[in-house]
């Protein structure tokens, strides 16, 4: 068995952990980080791409601003630009009500400094001809935008290998103990890492190791239906969201658009795919708001695995329960704008017991009201 000591110990190796094993690196910490697959293989590698900050949960726009700087600067980061193009994210609003909720979003993320505009219909009809008569107007946030996830999430487990971080795939956690002041994490009989701090960062997964820890959350996964087109004739320039849900979707360069939305199904703990009814019901919507896709192929579909609150919002804090523990898990299918913020709040959580960006709102104490965070371990 290979026996590993070091400051940190991360458990998960999506963009969130990752992006956290940088993060420490960079401060200097020494961090090895279990994946049971290979890094950005789940959802941080299999989701729809879109880099926005637009209708994010007024508590998640620090985060959100603060993930904006990082990538804008990804390829002196991590060494790739990863298709990140700022080429920005509007929100269709189907009625009178889908405008004015909008409006409302303006205004109370005013000082946010997002940017937004709102886009008349006889505008959008000057602006976008592609778009289907169903949409009546809507929200321009100019300088969100897209990237693709599969280089994306892959290339920060790399840059923290590269900058001195352990890095170990098809490494599945199968036995973790706590001795009052330091972690044991086995996997198998191939691999112990001793750890004074651990980081939660399993993803759907996350909630199982907390509860080992004395706080169990009420996580639910859930499988976005996810399909990609032939290459078409480029014309939508803007990421495109939908005012209440439903149907998102962007066009990458070579012309391929890549459309989200509806349910998938889970095969086992492990694999999801797309089902056939979200694929039509999908495949409807889109052609009533883009009118090109009418004669479009499907050239694949796929699926994945994605953790949900029952507040939509991420864990992100210190342990209630144990000292050196630090959760960074629950992101609702939104965690790929804001991960690499949140692996750095998470590098500050675990060296200096504090975030310089707003995380309140996301203590793992809102599921136990008894509790309260506990000091991190020395290290």
């Amino acid at each position: 068995m290979k026996r590993v000591d070091t400051e940190v110990a991360i458990v998960g190796g999506g963009i969130v952990g990752a992006s956290a094993a940088l993060a420490l690196r960079r401060k200097g910490v020494a961090v090895a980080l279990l994946e049971r697959d290979l890094c950005g293989s789940r959802s941080s590698g299999v989701n729809f791409g879109g880099v926005r900050r637009q209708g994010r949960p007024l508590s998640q726009l620090p985060l959100a601003q603060r993930a904006h700087g990082i990538w804008a600067s990804l390829p002196a980061l991590i060494g790739t630009d990863g298709e990140y193009q700022r080429t920005g994210h509007f929100k269709i609003a189907r009625s009178e009500a889908d405008l004015a909720a909008l409006e409302r979003y303006r205004d109370m993320s005013r000082d946010f400094d997002l940017g937004l505009q709102m886009v008349s219909a006889s505008r959008l009809r000057e602006m976008s001809p592609w778009l289907g008569a169903r949409a009546v107007g809507g929200s321009l946030c100019a300088e969100d935008g897209q990237a693709n996830p599969r280089l994306v999430s892959p290339a920060f487990a790399l840059a923290a290998e590269r900058a001195g971080a352990q890095i170990f795939e098809r490494s599945p956690l199968t036995e973790v103990q706590h001795d009052g002041s330091q972690f044991t994490l086995r996997s198998g009989t191939a691999l112990e890492v001793r750890a004074p701090l651990l980081l939660n960062c399993a993803g759907a997964w996350a909630g199982g190791l907390a509860a080992q820890f004395g706080e169990p959350v009420p996580m639910q996964v859930s499988h976005p239906a996810m399909a990609v087109t032939e290459p078409l004739p480029f014309f939508m320039p803007w990421s495109l969201g939908v005012e209440g849900g439903g149907i998102y979707c962007r066009q990458v360069a070579r012309g391929n658009v890549v459309l989200g939305g509806g349910p998938g199904i889970g095969l086992n703990a492990d694999r999801a795919r797309s089902e056939r009814g979200a694929i039509a019901a999908l495949s409807q919507q889109a052609i009533d708001l883009l009118p090109a896709l009418r004669h479009a192929f499907f050239i694949r579909t796929w699926s994945g695995t994605e953790g949900y609150l029952p507040d939509r919002q991420p864990v992100l804090s210190l342990s209630g329960t144990t000292p050196g523990l630090v959760h960074g898990f629950g992101f609702a299918g939104a965690g790929f704008q804001i991960g690499p913020a949140v692996g750095e709040v998470l590098a500050e959580l675990a060296r200096d017991g504090r975030s310089s960006t707003p995380v309140e709102a996301f203590s793992i104490a809102r599921f136990h009201p008894a509790a309260s965070p506990v000091a991190l371990a020395a290290h």
